[in-house]
């Protein structure tokens, strides 16, 4: 099999592709042979050294794969040989071959093709979990969603649109038309040095009922903020402490030092929420997880939910696609296609 392996941190350019021993199926198990993989900035981070989950380096990174079961193993009920799946992994998707615990993949319809099926698992279940079971977000409601344009972004405002809940859209001033044609009643720019005044301005002063930030940093202050009465603060990840394709400390520190602290008092007498989510921290709660993510699936299939797919890399391509979510020039996902004939 093919792999796409991080030798060392670094740049988009140390990403390299090594042949493997395809892998053992075991018990509980199905060996998936891949179609199509996502990328996520979780693999980004883990590349620059600024991961602490990833494995230790040399490694294979990737959460979500798209593809064939070739085999099953012993005690696997619900699925089999030949069926299209989709799934989560930890770690090791990026490969043409993935053998992993069969609850964490489902059965994925012929009309679902699948680069567009490798861009449910992560973003969709991260915006689920956040606005459905952290935030439950209601009709009616606002949401802004930083990095509307990602990923996560796209899944979020597709959720809002189900629930009807209105979404004020943050990025880069280049993608305001595309988001409000997806569904945006109102566009921050992400670069506007006063984010929450922008918010102010377009919630009539109110604030808004939910934020989604995978900023960090001083993002989470400006976010907290930006609520409303009731609202609540999603937090999901640090970007911020990325800012360049390589690690710098004083970035992570710059970041670490404006972290907002919380204090349970303040919660209490500005009547906010604050939560945190953790995708991969939530492996084992696989039943759970299962149940949404089958549900998830059965949107897209009957049209509820459209997965965007910016583009699709070979893996020999993988340094130039993570050079180009880095450019933050990307709308929507971007995947990786093994390049075997698998």
């Amino acid at each position: 099999m093919q792999q796409v392996w991080i030798p060392r941190r670094g740049g988009p350019e140390v990403l390299e592709v090594r042949a493997a021993p395809d892998p053992a199926c075991g018990v509980g198990e199905v060996l998936v042979d891949v179609a199509a993989a996502g990328i996520n900035f979780a693999d980004i981070m883990a590349r620059m050294g600024l991961y602490p989950d990833a494995p230790p380096l040399p490694c294979v990174v990737g959460y979500e794969v798209a593809g064939v079961v070739r085999a099953v193993g012993a005690k696997v009920r619900g699925l089999r040989a030949g069926q299209r799946v989709v799934g989560l992994t930890r770690f090791g998707g990026y490969a043409s071959v993935v053998a992993g615990p069969a609850e964490h993949f489902v059965p994925l319809p012929d009309a679902i093709d699948f680069e567009t099926a490798a861009a449910i698992p992560v973003n969709y279940l991260t915006a689920w979990l956040m606005l459905r079971r952290q935030a439950a977000v209601r009709e009616g409601e606002r949401v802004l969603v930083h990095s509307a344009a990602g990923g996560v972004g796209q899944a979020a405002m597709q959720i809002c649109r189900r629930v009807g809940a209105e979404v004020v859209a943050s990025a880069s001033a280049g993608k305001h038309a595309r988001l409000r044609e997806a569904g945006a009643v109102a566009c921050i720019d992400s670069r506007d040095d006063d984010v929450v005044a922008r918010v102010r301005e377009v919630t009539d002063g109110r604030g808004v009922d939910v934020v989604l930030d995978p900023i960090g940093g001083a993002s989470f202050q400006r976010s907290y903020a930006c609520l409303a009465p009731m609202g609540r603060l999603c937090m999901f990840g640090a970007s911020s402490f990325a800012p360049g394709t390589r690690r710098s400390i004083a970035a992570v520190l710059a970041g670490a030092v404006k972290m907002r602290r919380f204090s349970p008092v303040s919660l209490m007498n500005d009547n906010r929420g604050v939560f945190g989510l953790n995708l991969g921290h939530l492996w084992d709660e696989a039943t759970v997880i299962r149940a949404i993510f089958q549900q998830i699936v059965d949107l897209v299939h009957e049209g509820s939910f459209a997965p965007v797919v910016d583009r699709a890399y070979a893996f020999e391509e993988a340094g130039e696609a993570h050079a180009y979510i880095q450019s933050r020039a990307s709308f929507g996902k971007v995947v990786l296609r093994p390049s075997d004939g698998r």
